[in-house]
């Protein structure tokens, strides 16, 4: 018969799982530091060896890594998402901005049709604070603040989809948002109705998701890129125009 005494789970496997899970459904983000040996013992109620067996087993799986007299950290892994090579050539070609765009359009339509679907009152309550902050940082004007705040509003949309896959990927992709590889936020503010318009389009997405409104919540993310993508054309198109006129204005200076 295909059966097997069952054996006790040893504790430090136990927490190995609970580690894994934290880190694959994006609770432990990459650069999070664990906290220190005695307080998480505690907290998983387990002794201290069966806890550093389970750090040990991460470890040399590279989800957890060691910094001399720091502590432990979850692993960036992200970080190979994309070469380095691959990334000069991201910040060096326009036509990359525009895939980009063009790829999160889709995934995140996706995502905020799923979320308002499947996402938790708490997962609508975190993004709902988010974009309260979005709210106060825009008064203040900030476009630093505004830019964090905006990145972390979609990926917080992408976590309520609760699909682990797409949330890791994109998290690899804002990473490069974040750096200005992909565009920069300020550019958008060149002109002058841009940051308006943009906090409108926010509380859009986060109205049709309070009201767990899948079809209104996709159409708004696609809205709100479809204006980013015009909104840089324009931009790009302002700022060759202004080359031709800077050579204009100093040809008719020295003449």
């Amino acid at each position: 018969m295909p059966f097997e005494k069952i054996q006790q789970e040893k504790l430090s496997s136990g927490v190995v799982r609970q580690i894994e899970s934290l880190i694959l459904r994006g609770i432990l983000r990459p650069g999070e530091r664990l906290p220190a040996e005695r307080e998480m013992s505690e907290r998983l109620g387990v002794s201290r060896p069966s806890l550093r067996e389970a750090i040990s087993d991460l470890q040399g799986r590279g989800l957890l890594t060691t910094r001399a007299g720091a502590g432990v950290f979850v692993a960036d892994v992200l970080g190979s998402a994309f070469s380095d090579a691959l990334v000069r050539l991201f910040a060096t070609h326009d036509e990359a901005v525009f895939d980009y765009i063009h790829f999160r359009r889709d995934m995140e339509g996706l995502a905020a049709e799923r979320a308002a679907k499947l996402g938790s009152e708490t997962d609508l309550k975190v993004i709902n604070t988010i974009f309260q902050k979005m709210e106060a940082a825009h008064l203040k004007r900030n476009p630093s603040d505004e830019a964090q705040l905006d990145a972390d509003f979609h990926l917080a949309i992408i976590e309520a989809s609760h699909n682990v896959i797409m949330l890791h990927m994109m998290r690899s992709m804002y990473q490069l948002l974040r750096e200005g590889v992909f565009y920069n936020r300020q550019v958008m503010f060149k002109q002058r109705t841009s940051r308006e318009v943009l906090i409108d389009q926010h509380r859009a997405i986060n109205n049709a998701l309070q009201a767990r409104d899948p079809e209104a919540a996709r159409a708004a993310i696609e809205a709100h890129l479809t204006y980013v993508e015009r909104a840089l054309t324009d931009q790009q198109r302002a700022d060759r125009n202004e080359v031709f006129a800077k050579k204009r204005f100093e040809h008719e200076a020295n003449r």
